[in-house]
């Protein structure tokens, strides 16, 4: 038996093509049957390398009662959201509304037939936890609601429609100024973590947009604390267990406020981002060991996430084959000792820390820098260059080793927003090493996009079948005109004003300025987003607002910077509520 997800295009939906859950993708069909029937909606978010994902669906979607309570009174709708980003920034948003609380994956929300959500959580465990309760006791409560509270559940509905109007940014009178960039680094000064660098407690994520702003503010401003606070973290980060010191490239996020054991997932779209932020650092201050981790981060694109195509794939696992988090990257100690040289364990164990506690369950260690190589040197009495030689070999080892364990499935999906980050990163990157080499992989990844998921008559498209959107634009945009400044080629400007100019007729408001999420005729959900906010990804107006002023300049047509200013003019209220989360916007404004 199977369910209607067997032919779907996303693997993470095929993956739940064989559990008894009646599971829809999204579309008319199941949301006329959630009507017809009068049922809710049961909307499960999620993609291919998610760790909890995959836990949750063996826990309960592969459950028969379980099953049998979804299917008895709900209609089940699966989602990818890197398939459809609009669907999952909607409801990512109405969850942080309903319950005041950040959102993640999986996402479970509960809908009205006309999609409007009235419950949601993240992970539900299949057996009830001290502060989680069980899917099942939430499925019994949510439907005995729905049945029993509708009168109360319709006006949570016209309640919550109406806060997301109100969210929705628009031109007012406010001035995005030296003081609102001022306000949002005094915000992040205040989270500024003096000891480990990055900003607020476990767990910790990269921010590359704010660490970006504050670079900038170093570098443009001579701030030194800004300055200061973005190089300090770039080299905790790069010295820690975020970044794959064997391997390179860096993983999600940090489970502990040092850096040192991440949540093992690697996205496309956060080594993009950190290698244009560590690239613009290395031309700042010449770094060594910017310079090893940019080398490191390309290495591991064009070894593990482009694919023969010429696409990059979107995300390696968290999980190795067997299902345990983490299992390709860490090291039982006997197994690393036994691979390298005693003279190359001596060096390698005390530089990456395995002469000290384990940091992973008690008794396996995730690779950090523990002794760097200048103090191991002296400590050793041996030349730095020969601990780096050491250490370099040792490397070389411990990855091939690494890599005969038997890999996890990785997230085949290419994504054009996160491909066109990447052509970014790699001409940064190039631009900071003097790697011609490196043009020319960020040429090719553009080729693929302009040859697989650009035609002049049907515009750009984000995956197989669906429509880009903004952010496909923005970055795609920006990654056109920095190519071109990098290394020109003579249809560069003709291919970044078509996309611009779709840009402007496709997803601009007209009335307000700036730009919607989706395209004008795209099939409507129950609210349209203009999203302003940088999250795991910078802002797509942002983004769009600073593209068009370079394209405008590039191109002398002034149509691009007045679109660009109406943009910032329309965000620039929603801005100064909260700055820290518009770094690029406040970008933007300073140059306008």
């Amino acid at each position: 038996m199977s369910n209607r997800l067997a032919n779907a295009p996303s693997a993470y939906l095929r993956h739940h093509a064989e559990q008894p859950v009646d599971w829809h993708p999204w579309g008319p069909e199941a949301l006329q049957k959630a009507q017809q029937e009068d049922k809710p909606i049961l909307l499960s978010i999620g993609y291919q390398a998610c760790h909890w994902c995959h836990v949750m669906a063996s826990e309960s979607f592969s459950d028969e009662a379980t099953a049998t309570l979804m299917n008895t009174h709900f209609i089940n709708i699966k989602v990818d959201r890197e398939e459809r980003p609009d669907i999952d920034q909607l409801y990512q948003q109405t969850h942080q509304i309903l319950r005041r609380s950040g959102g993640g994956w999986p996402l479970t929300v509960f809908l009205s037939p006309q999609g409007v959500p009235f419950y949601s959580g993240t992970y539900f465990p299949h057996v009830a936890q001290e502060d989680l309760p069980a899917l099942s006791d939430i499925l019994q409560s949510v439907s005995t609601v729905w049945h029993d509270k509708r009168e109360a559940l319709v006006t949570q509905d016209q309640a919550l429609i109406k806060r997301l109007i109100e969210m929705v940014p628009r031109a007012a009178d406010a001035v995005l100024d030296a003081q609102a960039r001022e306000g949002a680094r005094q915000q992040l000064s205040v989270a500024f973590d003096a000891d480990h660098g990055g900003f607020g407690i476990a767990p910790k994520f990269p921010h590359p947009t704010d660490l970006a702003f504050l670079l900038h503010r170093g570098r443009d401003e001579q701030d030194e604390h800004a300055r200061h606070m973005a190089l300090f973290t770039l080299h905790k980060m790069a010295e820690g267990g975020l970044y794959d010191q064997l391997g390179g490239g860096f993983f999600r996020y940090s489970v502990d406020a040092s850096w040192q054991v991440p949540h093992f997932e690697k996205m496309l779209c956060d080594n993009a981002l950190l290698l244009s932020l560590y690239a613009d650092a290395l031309t700042l201050t010449g770094t060594p060991l910017f310079r090893q981790v940019i080398e490191g981060t390309v290495e591991w694109v064009m070894r593990d996430m482009l694919l023969p195509s010429g696409g990059m794939r979107a995300t390696l696992p968290a999980d190795d084959k067997s299902g345990v988090e983490g299992g390709d990257y860490i090291w039982a100690s006997e197994p690393f000792r036994t691979a390298l040289k005693p003279g190359e364990w001596d060096v390698c164990g005390a530089h990456w820390g395995l002469i000290d506690s384990p940091n992973i369950l008690g008794q396996y260690w995730h690779l950090h820098v523990a002794r760097p190589v200048a103090s191991l040197a002296r400590t050793l009495d041996y030349p730095e260059d020969v601990v780096k030689v050491m250490i370099d070999a040792g490397k070389a080892k411990l990855l091939a080793l690494r890599q005969t364990r038997p890999q996890a499935e990785a997230d085949e999906q290419v994504l054009t927003s996160w491909q066109a980050l990447t052509i970014t990163g790699l001409v940064h990157a190039a631009q900071a090493c003097q790697r011609p080499d490196w043009l020319d992989a960020a040429r090719a990844a553009l080729q693929f996009i302009r040859t697989q998921r650009w035609t002049p008559e049907g515009g750009l498209i984000s995956t197989p079948g669906q429509a880009a959107f903004l952010d496909d634009h923005a970055f795609l945009l920006e990654a056109v005109l920095a190519l071109h400044q990098a290394a020109p080629q003579a249809d560069d400007i003709t291919f970044a004003k078509a996309l611009a100019d779709t840009l402007l007729t496709q997803f601009e408001d007209p009335a307000e300025g700036g730009f919607f999420f989706t395209r004008h005729d795209a099939p409507a959900l129950f609210h349209r987003l203009k999203p302003s906010q940088d999250t795991t990804t910078p802002s797509g107006n942002g983004t769009a607002a600073l593209a068009l002023m370079d394209l405008a300049d590039a191109s002398q047509d002034t149509r691009y910077r007045d679109a660009a200013r109406r943009c910032v003019h329309a965000m620039a209220a929603t801005v100064l509520a909260d700055p820290t989360s518009h770094t690029r916007l406040l970008r933007a404004a300073e140059r306008q």
